[in-house]
């Protein structure tokens, strides 16, 4: 296990160190009532007081319910500026007006919420002289399990490195909230929608693959499935090299 005293520490060295280089005045990140968000939100305060949650319900009910109970939480234990942003009406309004352009697939449209999130953090970063802080871990990553420009998207990450596993180990340490500790985990992009249902492997089993290399065929099969087929989110722009 991680000594998790030294890594608060060196994280929020990190991103001191960051947001001085950047000239920037202060943090903001996507706050969903996830672990990952949790723990970022944490560390960001710690490293910055001047840091704001931002609470992006979109459509889905549990939006509106425990994620958004779980947030506000989280930011009333550590202390950290939350704010609200219904994104409902404005997926609405994208719908509505794409809809004579292309017919829409189930994916298409779970990506929109995500995306409209990182409009709203770096609407309100370029407003405020922010830096967008990312909430992605490593186990997703690896899985390409985020959706490209939208919660892949930010400025710094403290977080990237961590498995899901070492995500809530950390959590432990910093005494978080139960109810984050012992959900769960989901994107909330629709109803009944959970990760690990999604993908047809525990991250669990990611996380023993990434960090020891072995699994069972069949966790290794969707493991390889998944890295493969999300290898472009994790590559950058492609330009013309002349």
């Amino acid at each position: 296990m991680r000594n998790y005293k030294e890594e608060f520490e060196k994280r929020v060295a990190f991103i001191k160190e960051t947001l001085a280089k950047s000239g920037q005045k202060g943090i903001v990140y996507g706050n969903s009532g996830g672990k990952d968000c949790t723990l970022v939100g944490i560390l960001c305060k710690a490293a910055c007081d001047n840091t704001v949650g931002v609470l992006m319900p979109c459509a889905s009910q549990r939006n509106f319910s425990i994620d958004l109970e779980d947030g506000k939480a989280a930011a009333a234990q550590y202390g950290i500026e939350t704010r609200l942003v219904d994104l409902t009406p404005v997926r609405e309004a994208e719908l509505a007006a794409i809809q004579g352009a292309v017919e829409m697939t189930g994916a298409a449209i779970a990506n929109i919420a995500p995306r409209l999130r990182m409009t709203t953090l770096y609407a309100i970063a370029g407003a405020e002289g922010r830096l967008v802080a990312g909430t992605g871990n490593r186990s997703e990553a690896y899985m390409g399990y985020f959706t490209k420009w939208g919660d892949g998207a930010y400025d710094l990450n403290p977080i990237a490195d961590l498995t899901v596993t070492e995500i809530y180990e950390f959590l432990a340490y910093l005494d978080a909230p139960m109810s984050i500790r012992t959900k769960a985990p989901s994107a909330g992009l629709f109803e009944g929608q959970t990760d690990e249902k999604e993908m047809g492997v525990t991250y669990a089993a990611i996380d023993q693959f990434l960090l020891t290399g072995e699994a069972d065929e069949q966790d290794r099969a969707v493991i390889d499935r998944f890295h493969r087929i999300s290898e472009h989110k994790r590559q950058p722009q492609v330009t013309y090299p002349g």
